[in-house]
Formats: C-alpha cells, sequence, structure tokens
C-alpha cells in the first residue's frame, strides 16, 4: 500500500457520489471515480482533476459481476490497493411506487443495484482493503429507511417510492451484519444518511446541496481507529434503526 490514502466511490460521476470524490481528493487522496457511463465518467474525472483532485475512472456497472470484477483489478493495478469504499450508487425505480402496484421487476432492478449491488462491490474490494492500515467501507443509506421513522406516530417521510425506501432498510441490515463478520477486523463499516438532498434521484425536489450531502460520507471515511462501525449517522449523530 501507498502512503496516499486510495478511496473507490461508486455513482460519482454526479451528485452527491462527485461530492464525495471532490471532498476527498481535497484531503490529499487519490480517489477513483466509479461509474457505469463513460462520457459522464470522464467529464468527472476532468472536472476533479482541474479542482486538483488526484482523480481516475473506473467502469463500473454495481450490477454486473464481470464489471465489478475488472475494477477490483484495475484498482489493484492503477492504485495499488484500497483504503476506503463508498457504496453510493443507487436508483429509485421511478415514481410513483406503492406495494400494491409496483411491478416486480422493479423490486428486482432496485434491489439489485441498492443491495445485491453493495454486497456484490464490498465483497469484490475485501481483499484490498483487508491489506490496508485503516480501512473503511461506507454504505450510503437514508432516513426513509428507518424503521423506528416509518412507524413514530406525526414522522412523515413524503412521497418516498416504496420499494426504494425498503431496499434502504435492506441495505442497514445488510451492513450490521459484515460489522458482526468484520468484528475482528480493523475494517470499520457504516450507513450514512446525506439528508434529503437535490439529486436527479428525487428530481431535485431535496432541501441540501450535494456538497452538504456528502459530508456524512468523508466523515465516515475519515473515522479514527477507534471509531464506530454498524451504525447508522448522519451529521446530527446517529439514526434511529
Amino acid at each position: 500500500m501507498s502512503e496516499q490514502r486510495i478511496a473507490l466511490v461508486t455513482g460519482a460521476n454526479k451528485g452527491i457520489g462527485y461530492e464525495i470524490a471532490a471532498g476527498l481528493g481535497a484531503l490529499g487522496w487519490r480517489v477513483g471515480v466509479g461509474a457505469r457511463d463513460q462520457q459522464r465518467r470522464d467529464t468527472a474525472v476532468e472536472k476533479l482533476r482541474a479542482g486538483g483532485a488526484d482523480a481516475f475512472g473506473v467502469a463500473l456497472d454495481v450490477s454486473d459481476d464481470a464489471s465489478v470484477a475488472a475494477a477490483a483489478e484495475l484498482i489493484a493495478d492503477r492504485a495499488g490497493g484500497l483504503d476506503v469504499l463508498v457504496n453510493n450508487a443507487a436508483i429509485t425505480g421511478g415514481m410513483p411506487q406503492t406495494p400494491a402496484t409496483v411491478d416486480p421487476a422493479t423490486v428486482r432492478g432496485v434491489v439489485e443495484t441498492n443491495v445485491i449491488g453493495v454486497i456484490r462491490v464490498t465483497n469484490a474490494m475485501l481483499p484490498l482493503l483487508r491489506a490496508s492500515a485503516a480501512p473503511r467501507i461506507v454504505n450510503m443509506s437514508s432516513s426513509v429507511g428507518s424503521l423506528t421513522l416509518q412507524t413514530t406516530p406525526g414522522v412523515d417521510m413524503g412521497p418516498v417510492p416504496a420499494v426504494y425506501l425498503a431496499s434502504k432498510t435492506f441495505l442497514n441490515a445488510v451492513t450490521v451484519q459484515y460489522a458482526k463478520e468484520l468484528g475482528d477486523t480493523s475494517i470499520l463499516i457504516n450507513c450514512g444518511c446525506p439528508g434529503f438532498t437535490a439529486t436527479d434521484l428525487n428530481s431535485f425536489q431535496g432541501v441540501r446541496t450535494p456538497h452538504q450531502g456528502a459530508a456524512i460520507a468523508i466523515r465516515l471515511a475519515t473515522l479514527p481507529d477507534d471509531g464506530p462501525t454498524g451504525g447508522f449517522f448522519d451529521d446530527a449523530g446517529p439514526v434511529a434503526w
């Protein structure tokens, strides 16, 4: 491993993912910009480099085994290792979306990206992360996935797509299980909620900027060795499960 910290951010060509990459780049890290679309990926890398970040593109479709395996090989070859993985890539599946009307194909697509994709990428990157002196995994979740908040009287989660909401609950549960499995390692893994951020994921209806939304991921990516693992956090602190 080189002395320079290495990070991979999935879905980093725009929005919160791009700002996470920019924030880590500003810390002097080398950042892999994971994205499916080559043109958008290249544009993001060029912009990050113009801003002084040490960024490189990583062709990455989190729903494809071969793509993820190739990404792991590329990072090993180009960066020599990996210190931080930020699983940011996600889809909503579209609106409106209720359990009684949603197409099962939509459910499969959302879970494939938002949950299975996280598992696929995490498992492919674990050998590299295990070799890091201070490995961190950040899974970008959302407070809409909180069962506590969903069932608290008077709490309005808004018009959130039902399957997207459930996928974040699923992701939270998987993160806890990873934390248990990796408990005897130095890997810290946590979920982060960016808040109601204006991105194309919600048709730019959020009240926070992508820069603000990226802050929690950057904080969790830079946790000290005695930091928490298996937790769920936003800018204000722990989020109820």
